[in-house]
């Protein structure tokens, strides 16, 4: 356990990755106690007991942590200044990317079901996404009385973060979800079992003949990246066939993966250690575009998750 409390951070990062290259599965440092510099920018000096150290706010550490694809575990008090930082490697062979599939296991329908790996991660603990949907519903004016398409809706988390920010929804909204997955749809209708809501199962492609009119209200989360859907055939769908005047799209575009239990930010491609986010750009910028020749107002927010909202376009 080395003390780094007045190394620059590029030296720390080197000294990190040179322990991970050796095979070191743990790591340790200390470092300054991140609360003894409140209200001064990473890299600002302290001077304590007559020593400087270097102040760096514990989102600096947390997020370098998520770069070098380890866990930070719990600080402990080191004496009265500093704290030791301790570090774990990531299992990386437990992976789950947001949305995109095993080429071999992408024809099964369960891949997403009630017993998979995907069923326990929660968006119901997403700060990220909770926060962005609230400004997003917001924008999008969603009443107590909305009718809601859910594409992709699994087991529902979305639809309970809309019956638990839009006041109102959960006594007078009507849901109607559609999945391929008949476990999830079953975990769905436990969940939101008054007969105002309506769960299908049924492929994306199929959606033309549903025959599932119009609504208010629009939302697919980490669904048009899925395997084997069309999301530009999907979203004209949607537009012209799905939302009423004066309507909403939501669209969630998943920018993390699952690493050991662990949400990781940024889309990741072979060969690239770290993000690489042209892909994402590149269908943000069509959804974006699509939507606006459609007079659309469009916003791009969210980190983890990307979220496209569309409200029709005032005037």
């Amino acid at each position: 356990m080395r003390d780094m409390s007045e190394r620059p951070l590029v030296e720390i990062v080197a000294e990190l990755r040179a322990q991970l290259a050796a095979g070191a599965r743990e790591l340790s440092l200390l470092v300054l106690d991140p609360d003894r510099g409140r209200g001064r920018f990473a890299g600002e000096r302290v001077v304590l007991g007559g020593r400087a150290h270097i102040h760096r706010p514990f989102r600096v550490w947390v997020d370098l942590a998520e770069r070098l694809g380890l866990r930070l575990l719990t600080p402990r008090a080191h004496g009265e200044h500093l704290v030791e930082l301790r570090m774990e490697r990531l299992d990386a062979a437990a992976t789950l990317a947001a949305s995109a599939g095993d080429p071999e296991e992408d024809a099964a329908r369960e891949r997403y079901g009630a017993g998979s790996l995907f069923s326990r991660i929660s968006r119901l603990d997403d700060p990220g996404l909770i926060l962005d949907l609230a400004d997003a519903l917001e924008r999008a004016g969603t009443t107590a009385d909305a009718r809601v398409l859910a594409l992709g809706v699994n087991r529902g988390d979305e639809l309970a973060l809309l019956e638990a920010l839009v006041p109102g929804l959960a006594e007078r909204g009507s849901f109607v979800g559609v999945d391929h997955s008949a476990s999830a749809l079953a975990r769905a209708r436990e969940r939101f079992a008054d007969p105002r809501h309506q769960f299908i199962e049924a492929d994306l492609a199929d959606l033309a003949v549903l025959g599932l009119g119009d609504f208010d209200l629009v939302i697919a989360i980490s669904t048009l990246q899925s395997p084997g859907v069309d999301d530009r055939a999907l979203l004209r769908a949607v537009v012209h066939d799905h939302l009423r005047p004066g309507g909403a799209l939501l669209l969630g575009i998943p920018n993390c993966r699952y690493v050991d239990g662990e949400q990781v930010h940024g889309a990741r491609m072979k060969n690239f250690s770290q993000p690489e986010l042209s892909l994402v750009i590149k269908e943000i910028a069509f959804y974006r575009r699509y939507l606006q020749q459609h007079r659309f107002q469009v916003f791009v927010t969210g980190k983890s998750y990307l979220l496209v909202t569309a409200v029709p376009r005032r005037g």
